[in-house]
């Protein structure tokens, strides 16, 4: 028997969770605001010299890169709680270039390039990062930037970008985009707001985020008209001014409570959401059998104690968001029947399905489409999140299943969920943050037995 600190002797220290499975929850969730939204609202303060101000902001680290991105830029930033104050008014003329590793480890940060042309005329900023689910291309925000008037060119992994135009100034056009692209939508979105004349945006994205964004725009004097909807006509105007404004519930959180309600077969309510936001969510989870009432900025789920099987095609919205491909997955482990689980966004986002088949889930993979057929329980083992929404589906996954299992890549969770367990540990359950000696995974076949009662069986099918 070992203990968790004694099974690997390297000195680097990773944090990790401990999740005690079989986990019944009750009560209330807060959702906090939304991650991809205060993103790229941030981003949106470098468009005027008056001071904006954020309610509703997660802790998340990638929001703390954003804010020294941000900061490296010359911006002031204020924070209190999940408030954020920033002055973008002393920005740097000459600071036209992101910082690498910051801009490396936020994809997010793209589109900070459109605000920035709109200040300086030119900026510099290296190929984003962020996590590794695939190839997810620039064209759409470099073939919106050129139509708009820019220069744009790639060189040693750059984007190098400048406005030639006599006007100095972005020229409203009419752009197509080719598929729906909720980072290409927004860093046009933004752009276009102080350019010359009108921008017609065709075949944009239709996200809540997107429409978060337009309305905190039109709030600082931007001329914007058919967010939420495929075409988006936007009239430039001269200057911005700054606001309040508060970032809107995060959907993501809030549907993966709510499949973490259906995999523990435990009633929750969660507040405040937009329900609409939701409505492919609750939709499947209500053809799984679960009973969904909503009201307001409220949503009570009650599920069953056997959970159907149902398919699910990722989609942009309103379709079924890929961000919640995972956790989804890691419910249908647990139901009744076979389900047809396919990832149509992005080509790398099936990470999770080895760690899954690890616990005793059946599933099968063809391409990017999973073939899940349910068993009556998983079993806890030793787990490593490979993107930000794979670690919360192991954590899901480990509330079902039965004894202890142990949660690495916490790195990635961070990102996106604010204290994911403090929040689950409100609910009733049996979970810790603690550190382990290890510069890679723990070994997939090492029993983590700090307590005696982790099956080793395989798993039945339901």
């Amino acid at each position: 028997m070992h203990s968790v600190s004694s099974i690997l002797k390297e000195d680097s220290l990773l944090p990790y969770l401990r999740v005690e499975g079989k986990s019944c929850l009750s009560g209330h969730v807060n959702i906090s605001g939304a991650k991809n939204s205060a993103l790229v609202l941030m981003a949106a303060s470098l468009l005027c010299k008056e001071t904006l101000v954020l309610n509703n902001i997660p802790k998340l680290t990638d929001i703390d890169v954003m804010t020294n991105i941000l900061k490296s830029l010359g911006a002031n930033i204020k924070r209190n709680k999940n408030k954020l104050q920033i002055n973008a008014s002393g920005l740097n003329g000459n600071q036209k270039e992101l910082p690498y590793e910051l801009v490396h480890a936020l994809r997010a940060s793209l589109v900070c390039i459109g605000p920035l042309l709109t200040r300086f005329e030119e900026v510099k900023i290296p190929l984003p990062g962020g996590c590794r689910i695939g190839a997810r291309p620039i064209d759409e925000h470099i073939n919106g930037l050129q139509a708009l008037g820019v220069n744009v060119r790639i060189k040693d992994e750059n984007i190098i970008a400048k406005i030639t135009n006599p006007l100095r100034k972005l020229i409203g056009t009419k752009i197509n985009f080719k598929c729906k692209s909720v980072g290409a939508t927004e860093t046009i979105l933004m752009a276009a707001t102080l350019a010359h004349g009108t921008t017609i945006i065709e075949n944009a994205a239709e996200e809540p985020e997107i429409q978060d964004l337009a309305n905190m725009l039109n709030k600082m004097g931007a001329n914007i008209k058919g967010a939420g909807s495929s075409q988006i006509n936007i009239e430039g105007v001269n200057r911005l001014h700054g606001c309040i404004h508060r970032v809107i519930p995060d959907r993501i959180e809030a549907g993966t409570f709510l499949i973490a309600s259906a995999i523990t077969r435990s009633p929750l309510t969660l507040s405040p959401v937009i329900p609409h936001h939701l409505e492919s969510v609750i939709s499947k989870l209500e053809e799984a059998g679960c009973l969904i009432e909503q009201s307001n900025e409220q949503v009570k789920i009650i599920p069953p104690q056997t959970i159907n099987s149902v398919d699910i095609t990722t989609m942009p919205y309103p379709g079924f968001p890929t961000d919640l491909q995972a956790p989804y997955m890691a419910l249908m482990a647990t139901a009744r029947g076979t389900s047809k689980i396919k990832e149509t966004i992005f080509e790398k986002r099936m990470q999770h399905v080895g760690e899954l088949q690890r616990m005793g889930s059946k599933i099968q993979l063809q391409g990017n489409t999973a073939f899940v057929s349910g068993v009556k329980s998983l079993k806890a083992t030793s787990l490593t999140g490979g993107d930000l929404r794979s670690s919360a589906a192991m954590v899901l996954a480990s509330l079902s299943a039965q004894g202890i299992s142990i949660v690495e890549g916490l790195s990635h969770l961070d990102r996106g969920y604010e204290n994911f367990e403090d929040k689950l540990s409100s609910l009733g359950v049996n979970i810790s943050r603690s550190m382990i000696k290890s510069p890679n995974r723990m070994k997939k076949n090492t029993k983590i037995l700090e307590q005696p009662n982790i099956v080793s069986s395989d798993a039945e099918v339901a």
